[in-house]
């Protein structure tokens, strides 16, 4: 009852936002994400209860990513638009949004600041957490433990729609096989379900043998791209480093006691391995040791709904009908979070949707979630902190790119370094001339 409580809340939402950017029924499908806060009250006598009040606060659709070619060196390009992603990075626009008005001291539903703390220092307030849902199992968890239905020879000359389509459908090998993935599920046809996410450079291979032996779990992976590789690692693997360094980002940590954790991951009905998920999302982390205080390794609770996605993959293809075409994932990525202005943000290929080549480079272009804007956010928090209760790591003048700014976030960038030592040394390093740009959009 309450994992359909929270996929109702989050398809509603869905539903509320306008036509542009959602996939045709019965020929495009998508995948959605969301971040929904819980927020824990008591009733006083004599009821002597407690209630939760749920909300989602951040939504994204989408499922697919930029080539490395067409990452932009000033950050006015949104690299990854798979649903988790968006989700993510629209919370966190929510989340400065409120850290912002509880520096003003208008008040927050988020934040409190932490006693005694002589610079501007805060936590969650104690009766609040988060939740992710997903419609689908987090793109190439199977990576991160591949799951096996049964065996299913992959013809060899023949490539996966994950491979060919940017950004990928997620275990596209169902619809190979000629079975639905609501077949799989239901365990009416033998397959495997596989990803077209290739691993990263530098470590081992998939052996690429028949049935459950085509995959190694694991591994690191980067989603595909059409033609151009991507730099963007797979959400599993996304979800994976979430689970110790936080969500909130480098940023927002400048300002917190600690990292903020999804305490609950909900996925909507579609073909699931719990073992695989657990494998994938934390216990490749669980040895890690010696993190800052503040950060530590999570194992969020892991739940499914029955309540399937409408514009799933699976219901997409149920709906198809002669005339219409092949089915395929929409092209369009729509993220909406709780915020006063502008809350809805459009995409295709990277920038505003709709967007035409005369606009490129300026800011109409831009995706409120892309990285320069964040940025601009980011900032627009330090400005409003009263000089005297800046934090320690925020008054360096040589602060001025947006790495720079990353970089001063000492105890997150540790944990980060310990991570990466300890369960993650193939993770690729970012490309440091992609985030040496500044506020105004000059190349440092």
């Amino acid at each position: 009852l309450w994992t359909g409580e929270i996929a109702s809340l989050c398809y509603e939402r869905f539903q509320e936002l306008p036509r542009t950017g959602k996939p045709e029924a019965g020929r495009e499908w998508t995948l959605l994400a969301a971040v929904v806060q819980l927020n824990f009250c008591f009733v006083p006598p004599p009821e002597f209860t407690f209630s939760v009040v749920k909300e989602v606060v951040s939504l994204g659709t989408g499922s697919k990513c930029i080539g490395q070619a067409s990452m932009s060196p000033t950050g006015e390009v949104l690299n990854d638009s798979h649903a988790e992603v968006l989700a993510r990075r629209g919370c966190i626009r929510y989340l400065m949004e409120e850290l912002q008005q509880a520096l003003s001291g208008r008040g927050s539903t988020v934040w409190e600041r932490v006693p005694g703390a002589q610079e501007a220092r805060f936590r969650l307030q104690p009766q609040v957490s988060f939740v992710l849902f997903t419609s689908h199992t987090p793109c190439e968890f199977g990576p991160g433990g591949t799951f096996s239905i049964g065996v299913y020879r992959r013809p060899l000359l023949q490539k996966t729609e994950a491979e060919s389509v940017q950004g990928g459908a997620l275990e596209p090998t169902e619809r190979e096989a000629g079975i639905s993935p609501r077949q799989s599920e239901q365990g009416g046809a033998a397959d495997v379900h596989r990803t077209g996410a290739k691993c990263v450079p530098g470590g081992p291979a998939d052996p690429l043998l028949p049935g459950a032996g085509y995959h190694c779990t694991g591994l690191l992976r980067l989603k595909p791209g059409r033609g151009d590789r991507t730099l963007s690692l797979s959400c599993s693997d996304k979800l994976a480093r979430w689970g110790v360094l936080g969500f909130q980002g480098a940023l927002l940590s400048h300002y917190l006691q600690g990292a903020v954790y999804f305490t609950t991951v909900v996925v909507g009905k579609c073909p699931y391995s719990q073992e695989a998920l657990q494998r994938a999302m934390f216990l490749r982390c669980s040895h890690v040791s010696g993190l800052p205080a503040g950060y530590s390794v999570t194992s969020p609770l892991l739940l499914r709904s029955s309540l399937e996605f409408p514009f799933s993959q699976a219901q997409t293809e149920l709906r198809h009908q002669a005339g219409q075409g092949r089915v395929s994932p929409c092209g369009a990525a729509i993220s909406w979070c709780k915020v006063s202005d502008q809350p809805l943000d459009i995409t295709a290929n990277g920038y505003k949707h709709g967007v035409t080549k005369k606009a490129l480079g300026t800011a109409k272009a831009r995706s409120l979630l892309c990285k320069r804007n964040l940025f601009e956010s980011f900032l627009s928090v330090v400005a409003a902190t009263p000089p005297a209760e800046l934090p320690l790591s925020l008054r360096s003048s040589e602060l001025r790119t947006y790495w720079d700014y990353k970089a001063a976030s000492a105890q997150y960038q540790q944990a980060w370094a310990l991570l990466r030592s300890q369960a993650f040394p193939l993770w690729p390093r970012s490309d440091r001339s992609l985030l040496l740009f500044s506020a105004t959009g000059q190349c440092m």
